[in-house]
């Protein structure tokens, strides 16, 4: 038998189409929520830390870096670790990934979201004399 007519359907919005511009507006609202990240990053560790380097003489940097390594804010805590940091950020990449030395211990249980912590003065790019 025939199916009878099915009732028309309403217009649907228009969808968002994804967009690889940003505006002025958007753009300050993400550096100054970025660089509050790092500034926050900075005070927790600050609170929490037992070294005299880090609790008093402030001897510590934080910053966010994208999933390419790429640098995305930074805290002007100690400028100077900067330099290091993409170093020790490529190496944590590289070491955690397939083939990297610490693959076959951490890199399959590494997931999005994960946080990678480094303080190793000669294999992760560290700016301190071993």
């Amino acid at each position: 038998p025939p199916q009878p007519p099915q009732p028309p359907q309403p217009p649907q919005p228009p969808q968002p189409q994804p967009t690889t511009t940003t505006d002025a507006v958007q753009l300050a609202v993400l550096s100054h929520r970025f660089m509050g990240i790092a500034e926050q990053m900075g005070l927790a560790l600050q609170r929490t830390a037992v070294s005299v380097n880090i609790k008093e003489r402030l001897d510590f940097s934080c910053a966010l870096f994208d999933a390419q390594g790429g640098l995305v804010a930074n805290a002007p805590h100690l400028p100077v670790h900067l330099g290091a940091m993409g170093v020790a950020v490529a190496f944590q990449r590289a070491f955690y990934a397939p083939g990297g030395e610490g693959y076959e211990e951490w890199g399959e249980r590494l997931r999005a979201g994960d946080v990678v912590l480094s303080n190793h003065p000669q294999k992760a790019g560290g700016s301190h004399l071993p």
